[in-house]
């Protein structure tokens, strides 16, 4: 059985992973949104489910919300909620994709007064970052157009840059803004901010507080997403990570389903580049589970994450180095695939036994009764879901 050296150890117990709000309610495809039993009907209970995640793992200490979704009478209240629950609120996400005025855009819309209004959205979302004590306010826009000539795509970048700045201009001293991009979907011809080169010309205009996002769902199809994670490391501008796998578009399926391997070449970049346990670089899902069984989905998919990341530690550097500097293409990718190929599974679960964690988190939670108790005591009431 592989033994992880102190150094491996040491790192694997500082990993932390950042666990969505909304992958805790009800979701599902275009065509229907698919309720489940004991599914949380508010944000309160979607955190008491996020904390059965870390503790069953230690992996998830802290939970994303997204505004006005995740909205409450009093954040201090839901933070007090969260620390009692063992967990910790983080990034806050806002919404500019679902109100009718948004149709045409909303930080790039023509209209300023609609403008004004998305604008005074994300200013409410750091009102709710100075109450719940988190540092990152994350922006995806669902903003762009269908058809050649449909839209002026530099007057666009002109107003997305004009309203960015006036939400940086409103963070604290120990906020960030992290900008993330989609290459497509829901605009079809054009995305105000379709790849990392985009939100990293618009962050880098900003300041040092303003990052970017790297959702690993929202590339097109055969894109070397290690290179991106590799050159946003090395300019300083990686700010986060949205983990989730796809197949054919965002599919936000559990992380490591559909390519483990290409999740193993991103860590070993981020390793490269000095993201592990780095606090400038969060650790984020981005799930939605619309058949399987959401906390369940979401220890899958950290530990998902640990085993990659305990792979990547693996990895000979030296040798690999050796190997590349005499150009020799054999040797070095054998290096790189003997690290992948190494099944740390018996190891990490030793590891965890050692940290008083359950060896097998997915059993322990399935044991637990936890399931059952919220399947019976959540009864009534409207479940959260898409929207809500």
């Amino acid at each position: 059985m592989t033994t992880f050296s102190p150094t491996t150890a040491d790192a694997l117990a500082r990993q932390a992973i950042e666990l969505p709000s909304w992958a805790f309610g009800n979701s599902g495809t275009r065509f229907r949104v698919f309720p489940t039993p004991g599914t949380a009907r508010d944000p309160f209970e979607k955190i008491a489910d996020a904390a059965q995640v870390h503790r069953h793992t230690g992996l998830a200490p802290t939970v994303a919300l997204h505004i006005p979704w995740d909205q409450v009478d009093d954040f201090g209240v839901l933070r007090r909620h969260a620390e009692d629950n063992g967990v910790a609120l983080g990034t806050i996400n806002s919404n500019t994709f679902q109100d009718e005025d948004y149709k045409f855009g909303a930080l790039t819309h023509e209209d300023e007064s609609i403008r004004r209004k998305a604008i005074e959205h994300h200013f409410a979302c750091i009102d709710v970052m100075h109450a719940t004590g988190s540092r990152d306010l994350k922006i995806w826009l669902a903003e762009g157009s269908n058809y050649p000539g449909q839209s002026d795509m530099r007057a666009r970048q002109d107003r997305l840059h004009d309203s960015l700045q006036q939400i940086y201009a409103r963070l604290g001293d120990e906020q960030r803004l992290v900008l993330e991009y989609k290459f497509f979907e829901p605009a079809f011809y054009h995305t105000d901010v379709p790849d990392w080169g985009t939100s990293y010309v618009q962050v880098a205009a900003l300041g040092d507080k303003a990052m970017v996002c790297l959702d690993t769902g929202h590339h097109a199809p055969g894109t070397n997403i290690e290179f991106i994670v590799m050159q946003l490391l090395r300019l300083g501008k990686l700010g986060s990570f949205d983990f989730n796998s796809r197949f054919y578009a965002d599919d936000d399926l559990i992380v490591g389903a559909a390519d483990p391997f290409q999740l193993f070449r991103i860590l070993v970049e981020v390793i490269r580049g000095g993201g592990l346990n780095n606090p400038e670089v969060a650790f984020m899902l981005d799930q939605c589970h619309n058949i399987e069984a959401k906390i369940p989905g979401q220890i899958r998919s950290v530990l998902n994450v640990q085993e990659m990341t305990a792979r990547a530690l693996l990895l000979d550097r030296e040798a690999l180095a050796a190997a590349q500097t005499a150009n020799d293409v054999l040797a070095a990718n054998a290096v790189f695939m003997d690290a992948f190929s190494t099944d740390v599974r018996p190891t990490l679960a030793a590891w965890r036994e050692s940290r008083g964690l359950p060896a097998d988190p997915m059993a322990a939670y399935a044991a637990s009764g936890y399931q059952e108790r919220i399947q019976a005591d959540r009864v009534g009431g409207t479940q959260a879901g898409w929207g809500a």
